[in-house]
Protein backbone atom coordinates (compact mmCIF):
# COMPACT_ATOMS: atom_id res chain seq x y z
CA UNK A 1 0.00 0.00 0.00
CA UNK A 2 1.07 3.50 -1.08
CA UNK A 3 0.53 6.58 1.03
CA UNK A 4 0.31 9.80 0.23
CA UNK A 5 -0.50 13.61 1.30
CA UNK A 6 -3.52 16.09 0.34
CA UNK A 7 -3.74 19.46 1.47
CA UNK A 8 -6.62 21.13 0.30
CA UNK A 9 -5.59 24.48 0.09
CA UNK A 10 -7.73 27.49 1.51
CA UNK A 11 -9.96 27.75 -1.46
CA UNK A 12 -11.33 24.67 -1.40
CA UNK A 13 -12.28 25.63 2.52
CA UNK A 14 -13.58 28.79 2.05
CA UNK A 15 -16.01 27.41 -1.26
CA UNK A 16 -17.24 24.57 1.24
CA UNK A 17 -15.63 21.68 -1.03
CA UNK A 18 -14.01 19.75 1.48
CA UNK A 19 -16.32 17.02 1.74
CA UNK A 20 -17.04 16.62 -1.50
CA UNK A 21 -13.47 16.31 -2.69
CA UNK A 22 -12.89 13.94 0.17
CA UNK A 23 -15.96 11.71 -0.99
CA UNK A 24 -14.59 11.48 -4.41
CA UNK A 25 -10.87 9.51 -2.77
CA UNK A 26 -13.58 7.68 -0.84
CA UNK A 27 -15.16 6.36 -3.70
CA UNK A 28 -12.57 5.78 -5.58
CA UNK A 29 -11.43 3.20 -3.50
CA UNK A 30 -8.61 5.68 -1.55
CA UNK A 31 -8.57 5.22 2.69
CA UNK A 32 -8.28 8.69 5.02
CA UNK A 33 -5.65 7.27 7.59
CA UNK A 34 -4.80 10.69 8.57
CA UNK A 35 -7.29 13.83 8.71
CA UNK A 36 -6.82 17.52 10.40
CA UNK A 37 -7.84 20.91 9.59
CA UNK A 38 -4.97 23.29 10.63
CA UNK A 39 -3.70 26.81 9.81
CA UNK A 40 -0.05 26.14 9.59
CA UNK A 41 2.96 28.90 9.99
CA UNK A 42 4.78 29.86 7.44
CA UNK A 43 7.77 28.31 8.61
CA UNK A 44 5.79 25.23 8.35
CA UNK A 45 5.41 26.04 4.99
CA UNK A 46 8.76 26.98 3.83
CA UNK A 47 9.74 23.85 4.94
CA UNK A 48 6.53 22.33 2.94
CA UNK A 49 6.94 24.48 0.25
CA UNK A 50 10.81 24.98 -0.40
CA UNK A 51 12.84 22.39 1.89
CA UNK A 52 10.85 19.52 0.10
CA UNK A 53 9.30 21.11 -2.83
CA UNK A 54 11.89 23.94 -4.36
CA UNK A 55 9.64 25.97 -5.38
CA UNK A 56 12.01 29.15 -5.16
CA UNK A 57 14.83 27.41 -6.60
CA UNK A 58 12.64 25.60 -9.43
CA UNK A 59 10.08 28.39 -10.34
CA UNK A 60 10.68 31.94 -8.71
CA UNK A 61 10.78 33.48 -5.50
CA UNK A 62 8.04 35.36 -6.58
CA UNK A 63 6.05 32.34 -7.52
CA UNK A 64 7.21 31.32 -3.91
CA UNK A 65 6.25 34.20 -2.08
CA UNK A 66 2.73 34.34 -3.82
CA UNK A 67 2.50 31.11 -3.08
CA UNK A 68 3.02 31.33 0.61
CA UNK A 69 0.66 34.31 0.51
CA UNK A 70 -1.93 32.01 -1.01
CA UNK A 71 -1.62 29.67 1.83
CA UNK A 72 -1.95 32.13 4.67
CA UNK A 73 -5.62 33.20 3.91
CA UNK A 74 -7.06 30.68 5.78
CA UNK A 75 -7.46 27.49 7.26
CA UNK A 76 -6.23 24.09 5.21
CA UNK A 77 -7.50 20.60 5.49
CA UNK A 78 -4.68 17.97 5.71
CA UNK A 79 -5.22 14.14 4.95
CA UNK A 80 -2.73 11.24 4.24
CA UNK A 81 -4.59 8.98 1.68
CA UNK A 82 -3.66 5.10 1.75
CA UNK A 83 -4.01 2.73 -1.50
CA UNK A 84 -3.06 0.62 -4.39
CA UNK A 85 -0.89 3.62 -6.19
CA UNK A 86 -2.24 5.82 -3.88
CA UNK A 87 0.08 8.78 -5.02
CA UNK A 88 -0.25 8.13 -9.03
CA UNK A 89 -4.38 7.85 -8.53
CA UNK A 90 -4.73 11.09 -6.42
CA UNK A 91 -2.67 12.94 -8.75
CA UNK A 92 -4.64 11.73 -11.67
CA UNK A 93 -7.89 12.58 -9.61
CA UNK A 94 -6.34 16.24 -9.07
CA UNK A 95 -6.22 16.60 -12.11
CA UNK A 96 -2.92 19.37 -13.76
CA UNK A 97 -1.86 21.79 -11.50
CA UNK A 98 -3.04 25.00 -13.51
CA UNK A 99 -6.69 24.69 -13.49
CA UNK A 100 -7.22 26.20 -16.58
CA UNK A 101 -5.27 22.92 -18.57
CA UNK A 102 -6.61 20.54 -15.99
CA UNK A 103 -9.43 18.33 -17.84
CA UNK A 104 -13.22 17.85 -16.81
CA UNK A 105 -13.68 15.30 -14.09
CA UNK A 106 -10.82 15.78 -12.41
CA UNK A 107 -10.76 18.25 -9.05
CA UNK A 108 -9.03 21.05 -10.78
CA UNK A 109 -11.07 20.56 -13.73
CA UNK A 110 -14.16 20.59 -12.39
CA UNK A 111 -13.86 23.64 -9.31
CA UNK A 112 -10.74 25.70 -10.65
CA UNK A 113 -10.26 27.35 -14.14
CA UNK A 114 -7.66 30.63 -13.20
CA UNK A 115 -4.77 30.47 -15.89
CA UNK A 116 -1.10 31.18 -15.15
CA UNK A 117 -1.00 34.15 -17.06
CA UNK A 118 -4.37 35.24 -15.64
CA UNK A 119 -2.33 34.85 -11.64
CA UNK A 120 0.19 36.85 -12.72
CA UNK A 121 -1.21 39.65 -14.55
CA UNK A 122 -3.91 40.58 -12.13
CA UNK A 123 -0.99 39.81 -9.21
CA UNK A 124 -2.89 37.30 -7.35
CA UNK A 125 -1.65 36.25 -3.94
CA UNK A 126 -0.98 33.02 -5.66
CA UNK A 127 -2.71 30.62 -7.79
CA UNK A 128 -6.07 29.31 -6.36
CA UNK A 129 -6.10 25.58 -7.43
CA UNK A 130 -7.78 23.85 -4.37
CA UNK A 131 -5.05 20.93 -3.83
CA UNK A 132 -1.65 19.91 -2.99
CA UNK A 133 -1.29 16.10 -3.74
CA UNK A 134 2.07 14.67 -3.00
CA UNK A 135 4.60 14.57 -6.26
CA UNK A 136 6.34 11.52 -5.64
CA UNK A 137 6.93 8.76 -3.06
CA UNK A 138 10.00 10.62 -1.27
CA UNK A 139 8.15 13.85 -1.16
CA UNK A 140 5.20 12.21 0.79
CA UNK A 141 7.55 10.36 3.17
CA UNK A 142 8.75 13.57 3.72
CA UNK A 143 5.53 15.45 3.99
CA UNK A 144 3.50 13.19 5.68
CA UNK A 145 6.39 13.47 7.93
CA UNK A 146 5.88 17.27 8.06
CA UNK A 147 2.39 17.19 8.45
CA UNK A 148 1.42 14.26 10.92
CA UNK A 149 2.85 12.25 13.76
CA UNK A 150 2.77 8.41 13.59
CA UNK A 151 -0.13 8.87 16.39
CA UNK A 152 -2.02 10.91 14.34
CA UNK A 153 -2.08 8.15 11.40
CA UNK A 154 -4.50 5.07 11.50
CA UNK A 155 -4.68 1.68 11.05
CA UNK A 156 -7.77 -0.07 9.39
CA UNK A 157 -9.53 -2.23 6.89
CA UNK A 158 -12.20 -0.78 4.55
CA UNK A 159 -14.75 -3.46 3.17
CA UNK A 160 -14.07 -3.57 0.01
CA UNK A 161 -10.23 -3.92 0.80
CA UNK A 162 -10.36 -8.02 0.30
CA UNK A 163 -10.68 -7.20 -2.99
CA UNK A 164 -7.12 -5.23 -3.19
CA UNK A 165 -5.41 -6.95 -0.23
CA UNK A 166 -3.43 -10.06 0.03
CA UNK A 167 -4.96 -12.67 2.37
CA UNK A 168 -1.82 -12.07 4.74
CA UNK A 169 -1.71 -8.37 4.84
Amino acid sequence: MERTLVVLKPDAVQRGLVGEIITRFEKAGLKMIGLKMLSPDEKHYHHHYETIGKIASRRSQEIYERNMEFMMLGPVVAMVIEGVEAIGQVRKMAGDTEPKSALPGTIRGDYAHLSYDHVNTKSFKGLANIIHASADAADAEQEIKLWFTPQELHSYRLAHEHHTLQSDE
